[in-house]
Protein backbone atom coordinates (compact mmCIF):
# COMPACT_ATOMS: atom_id res chain seq x y z
CA UNK A 1 0.00 0.00 0.00
CA UNK A 2 1.96 3.00 -1.78
CA UNK A 3 1.02 6.69 -0.50
CA UNK A 4 -0.90 8.13 -3.10
CA UNK A 5 -1.57 12.37 -4.30
CA UNK A 6 -4.44 13.52 -3.47
CA UNK A 7 -5.21 14.41 -6.72
CA UNK A 8 -5.79 10.47 -7.46
CA UNK A 9 -9.43 10.68 -6.66
CA UNK A 10 -10.33 12.44 -9.66
CA UNK A 11 -7.85 9.64 -11.83
CA UNK A 12 -9.62 7.41 -9.49
CA UNK A 13 -12.98 8.88 -10.91
CA UNK A 14 -12.01 9.40 -14.52
CA UNK A 15 -11.06 5.92 -14.45
CA UNK A 16 -14.35 4.29 -13.00
CA UNK A 17 -16.14 6.55 -15.96
CA UNK A 18 -13.57 5.33 -18.56
CA UNK A 19 -14.75 1.49 -17.56
CA UNK A 20 -18.32 2.62 -17.87
CA UNK A 21 -18.58 3.77 -21.20
CA UNK A 22 -16.65 0.16 -22.59
CA UNK A 23 -19.19 -1.36 -21.70
CA UNK A 24 -22.05 0.87 -20.65
CA UNK A 25 -25.11 -1.38 -21.25
CA UNK A 26 -23.31 -4.61 -19.05
CA UNK A 27 -22.99 -2.83 -16.52
CA UNK A 28 -26.54 -1.07 -16.41
CA UNK A 29 -28.09 -4.71 -16.74
CA UNK A 30 -25.90 -5.98 -13.45
CA UNK A 31 -26.84 -2.96 -11.78
CA UNK A 32 -30.46 -3.84 -12.11
CA UNK A 33 -30.15 -7.50 -11.99
CA UNK A 34 -28.87 -6.82 -8.71
CA UNK A 35 -31.57 -4.87 -7.46
CA UNK A 36 -33.85 -7.39 -8.43
CA UNK A 37 -32.55 -9.85 -6.47
CA UNK A 38 -31.61 -7.63 -3.49
CA UNK A 39 -35.77 -6.73 -3.23
CA UNK A 40 -36.65 -10.37 -4.06
CA UNK A 41 -34.14 -11.27 -0.73
CA UNK A 42 -35.81 -8.39 0.97
CA UNK A 43 -38.96 -9.67 0.65
CA UNK A 44 -38.32 -12.50 2.77
CA UNK A 45 -40.30 -11.88 5.90
CA UNK A 46 -38.00 -10.84 9.04
CA UNK A 47 -34.80 -12.58 7.74
CA UNK A 48 -34.56 -11.31 4.19
CA UNK A 49 -33.52 -7.68 5.25
CA UNK A 50 -30.62 -8.71 6.97
CA UNK A 51 -29.03 -11.26 4.31
CA UNK A 52 -29.60 -8.55 1.83
CA UNK A 53 -27.22 -6.77 4.22
CA UNK A 54 -24.43 -10.24 4.47
CA UNK A 55 -25.19 -10.49 0.78
CA UNK A 56 -23.44 -7.22 0.21
CA UNK A 57 -19.37 -7.99 -0.16
CA UNK A 58 -21.22 -10.58 -2.78
CA UNK A 59 -23.30 -8.43 -4.82
CA UNK A 60 -20.03 -5.65 -4.63
CA UNK A 61 -17.78 -8.52 -6.04
CA UNK A 62 -20.02 -8.44 -9.24
CA UNK A 63 -18.80 -5.44 -10.07
CA UNK A 64 -15.45 -5.57 -9.32
CA UNK A 65 -14.90 -8.75 -11.33
CA UNK A 66 -16.71 -6.95 -14.34
CA UNK A 67 -14.62 -4.00 -13.93
CA UNK A 68 -11.57 -6.51 -14.26
CA UNK A 69 -13.25 -8.56 -16.90
CA UNK A 70 -13.51 -4.50 -18.85
CA UNK A 71 -10.09 -4.08 -18.20
CA UNK A 72 -8.83 -7.37 -19.35
CA UNK A 73 -10.72 -6.48 -22.60
CA UNK A 74 -13.07 -9.33 -21.91
CA UNK A 75 -17.11 -9.43 -22.52
CA UNK A 76 -18.69 -9.31 -19.25
CA UNK A 77 -21.91 -11.92 -19.29
CA UNK A 78 -25.34 -11.78 -16.51
CA UNK A 79 -23.53 -14.35 -15.56
CA UNK A 80 -21.07 -12.58 -13.85
CA UNK A 81 -23.65 -11.59 -11.18
CA UNK A 82 -22.96 -14.95 -9.43
CA UNK A 83 -19.22 -14.32 -8.96
CA UNK A 84 -19.65 -13.94 -4.94
CA UNK A 85 -22.62 -16.36 -4.62
CA UNK A 86 -20.62 -19.39 -5.54
CA UNK A 87 -18.38 -21.86 -3.77
CA UNK A 88 -15.90 -21.44 -1.58
CA UNK A 89 -16.17 -17.69 -2.13
CA UNK A 90 -19.42 -17.48 -0.70
CA UNK A 91 -18.69 -18.60 2.61
CA UNK A 92 -15.69 -16.01 3.02
CA UNK A 93 -17.68 -12.83 1.93
CA UNK A 94 -21.00 -13.51 3.83
CA UNK A 95 -18.34 -13.62 6.54
CA UNK A 96 -17.42 -9.78 5.54
CA UNK A 97 -20.93 -9.19 5.47
CA UNK A 98 -21.48 -10.26 8.97
CA UNK A 99 -18.84 -7.45 9.60
CA UNK A 100 -21.04 -5.36 7.83
CA UNK A 101 -24.07 -6.25 9.83
CA UNK A 102 -22.44 -5.42 12.61
CA UNK A 103 -21.27 -2.24 11.67
CA UNK A 104 -25.43 -1.27 10.75
CA UNK A 105 -25.97 -2.51 13.64
CA UNK A 106 -23.58 -0.26 15.93
CA UNK A 107 -24.85 2.85 13.59
CA UNK A 108 -28.03 2.33 14.03
CA UNK A 109 -27.98 2.09 18.19
CA UNK A 110 -26.21 5.34 17.63
CA UNK A 111 -28.49 7.12 15.80
CA UNK A 112 -31.07 6.03 18.43
CA UNK A 113 -28.97 7.16 21.08
CA UNK A 114 -28.45 10.61 19.49
CA UNK A 115 -31.27 13.18 19.78
CA UNK A 116 -33.60 10.13 18.73
CA UNK A 117 -36.16 12.98 19.31
CA UNK A 118 -34.98 15.10 16.22
CA UNK A 119 -34.47 11.86 13.75
CA UNK A 120 -38.16 11.02 14.25
CA UNK A 121 -39.07 14.68 13.40
CA UNK A 122 -36.78 15.35 10.42
CA UNK A 123 -37.76 12.57 7.94
CA UNK A 124 -41.52 13.60 8.76
CA UNK A 125 -43.74 14.88 6.30
CA UNK A 126 -43.52 18.91 7.67
CA UNK A 127 -45.46 21.76 7.09
CA UNK A 128 -44.05 24.94 7.09
CA UNK A 129 -45.74 27.79 8.19
CA UNK A 130 -43.87 31.55 7.61
CA UNK A 131 -45.26 32.44 11.16
CA UNK A 132 -44.41 29.09 13.00
CA UNK A 133 -40.92 28.04 14.38
CA UNK A 134 -39.02 25.51 12.53
CA UNK A 135 -39.74 21.63 13.99
CA UNK A 136 -35.89 20.89 14.31
CA UNK A 137 -32.85 23.39 15.02
CA UNK A 138 -29.70 24.23 12.92
CA UNK A 139 -28.07 21.90 16.14
CA UNK A 140 -30.73 18.78 14.95
CA UNK A 141 -29.48 19.02 10.93
CA UNK A 142 -25.72 18.77 11.76
CA UNK A 143 -26.40 16.21 13.90
CA UNK A 144 -28.18 13.87 11.46
CA UNK A 145 -25.31 15.40 8.30
CA UNK A 146 -23.09 13.98 11.21
CA UNK A 147 -24.52 10.44 10.80
CA UNK A 148 -24.58 10.28 7.29
CA UNK A 149 -20.90 11.14 7.36
CA UNK A 150 -20.16 8.53 10.17
CA UNK A 151 -22.20 6.09 8.06
CA UNK A 152 -20.67 6.66 4.71
CA UNK A 153 -17.15 6.55 6.47
CA UNK A 154 -17.74 3.42 8.17
CA UNK A 155 -18.79 1.47 4.77
CA UNK A 156 -16.43 3.46 2.48
CA UNK A 157 -13.91 1.62 5.09
CA UNK A 158 -14.85 -1.61 4.12
CA UNK A 159 -14.94 -1.34 0.05
CA UNK A 160 -11.94 -3.56 -0.29
CA UNK A 161 -12.25 -6.03 2.23
CA UNK A 162 -14.68 -8.28 -0.24
CA UNK A 163 -12.16 -8.28 -3.41
CA UNK A 164 -9.36 -9.10 -0.78
CA UNK A 165 -11.31 -11.86 0.54
CA UNK A 166 -12.08 -12.81 -2.91
CA UNK A 167 -8.82 -12.19 -5.27
CA UNK A 168 -6.42 -12.15 -2.16
CA UNK A 169 -8.35 -15.21 -0.16
CA UNK A 170 -7.66 -13.81 2.61
CA UNK A 171 -9.65 -14.02 6.07
CA UNK A 172 -12.43 -11.63 6.18
CA UNK A 173 -10.56 -10.07 9.76
CA UNK A 174 -7.56 -9.80 7.82
CA UNK A 175 -8.87 -8.27 4.55
CA UNK A 176 -11.03 -5.92 7.15
CA UNK A 177 -8.15 -4.69 8.82
CA UNK A 178 -6.14 -4.22 5.25
CA UNK A 179 -8.87 -2.60 4.16
CA UNK A 180 -9.68 0.13 6.59
CA UNK A 181 -6.04 1.01 7.16
CA UNK A 182 -5.81 0.90 3.08
CA UNK A 183 -9.12 3.73 3.06
CA UNK A 184 -7.58 5.59 6.09
CA UNK A 185 -3.85 6.16 4.79
CA UNK A 186 -5.75 7.12 1.44
CA UNK A 187 -8.31 9.31 3.05
CA UNK A 188 -7.19 12.24 1.49
CA UNK A 189 -7.87 10.54 -2.37
CA UNK A 190 -10.93 9.31 -0.93
CA UNK A 191 -12.19 12.94 -0.22
CA UNK A 192 -11.22 14.46 -3.54
CA UNK A 193 -13.32 11.75 -5.04
CA UNK A 194 -16.31 11.91 -3.27
CA UNK A 195 -15.88 15.51 -3.16
CA UNK A 196 -15.63 15.11 -7.19
CA UNK A 197 -18.72 12.33 -7.55
CA UNK A 198 -20.95 14.36 -5.53
CA UNK A 199 -19.97 17.71 -7.11
CA UNK A 200 -20.32 16.61 -10.83
CA UNK A 201 -23.52 15.06 -9.19
CA UNK A 202 -24.87 17.84 -7.70
CA UNK A 203 -24.37 20.42 -10.73
CA UNK A 204 -25.91 17.68 -13.31
CA UNK A 205 -28.82 17.62 -10.91
CA UNK A 206 -29.54 21.46 -10.51
CA UNK A 207 -29.44 21.75 -14.32
CA UNK A 208 -32.03 18.97 -15.03
CA UNK A 209 -34.03 20.24 -12.28
CA UNK A 210 -34.13 23.55 -14.14
CA UNK A 211 -34.34 22.58 -17.47
CA UNK A 212 -37.42 19.86 -17.67
CA UNK A 213 -40.27 21.77 -16.41
CA UNK A 214 -42.38 18.41 -16.12
CA UNK A 215 -41.90 17.48 -12.50
CA UNK A 216 -42.47 13.70 -13.31
CA UNK A 217 -39.53 13.43 -16.27
CA UNK A 218 -37.32 15.16 -14.22
CA UNK A 219 -38.02 12.36 -11.41
CA UNK A 220 -37.39 9.96 -13.75
CA UNK A 221 -34.29 11.48 -15.34
CA UNK A 222 -32.55 12.18 -11.81
CA UNK A 223 -33.32 8.45 -10.73
CA UNK A 224 -31.66 7.36 -14.33
CA UNK A 225 -28.37 9.64 -12.95
CA UNK A 226 -28.41 8.38 -9.23
CA UNK A 227 -27.82 4.83 -10.91
CA UNK A 228 -25.75 5.88 -13.62
CA UNK A 229 -23.41 7.47 -10.52
CA UNK A 230 -23.26 4.62 -8.32
CA UNK A 231 -22.03 2.50 -11.49
CA UNK A 232 -19.56 5.34 -11.30
CA UNK A 233 -18.62 5.11 -7.89
CA UNK A 234 -18.43 1.19 -8.15
CA UNK A 235 -15.79 1.17 -10.80
CA UNK A 236 -13.87 4.45 -9.22
CA UNK A 237 -13.39 2.26 -6.11
CA UNK A 238 -12.07 -1.23 -8.37
CA UNK A 239 -9.51 1.58 -10.24
CA UNK A 240 -8.87 2.71 -6.62
CA UNK A 241 -7.81 -1.00 -5.62
CA UNK A 242 -5.87 -1.34 -8.71
CA UNK A 243 -3.76 1.32 -7.92
CA UNK A 244 -3.18 0.06 -3.87
CA UNK A 245 -3.53 -3.06 -4.54
CA UNK A 246 -2.42 -4.15 -7.92
CA UNK A 247 -4.42 -5.42 -10.98
CA UNK A 248 -5.75 -8.93 -10.00
CA UNK A 249 -4.76 -11.42 -11.81
CA UNK A 250 -6.79 -14.55 -12.80
CA UNK A 251 -4.99 -16.97 -10.39
CA UNK A 252 -5.78 -14.93 -7.54
CA UNK A 253 -9.16 -14.87 -7.56
CA UNK A 254 -11.05 -18.03 -5.86
CA UNK A 255 -12.23 -21.12 -7.90
CA UNK A 256 -16.03 -21.31 -8.54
Amino acid sequence: MSNLPARTGWDWLKGGVKLFRKQPAALTTLLFASILLAIGISAVPIVGPIVVVVLIPSFSMAFMQACLMIDNGDRVTPSVLLTGFRKPALAGLCKVGVIYLGVFLVLTLVALLVTPESLRQLPGNIKLDPKDKLPFTLSDVLTVFGLLILETVSLLTLCFAAPLTYWKRMGPGKATFYSFFAVVRSARVFGVLLLSWFGIFTVITFVVVNLFSAIALAQVVLMWLMFLFILFLQCAIYAGYRDIFGKPAEKEALPA
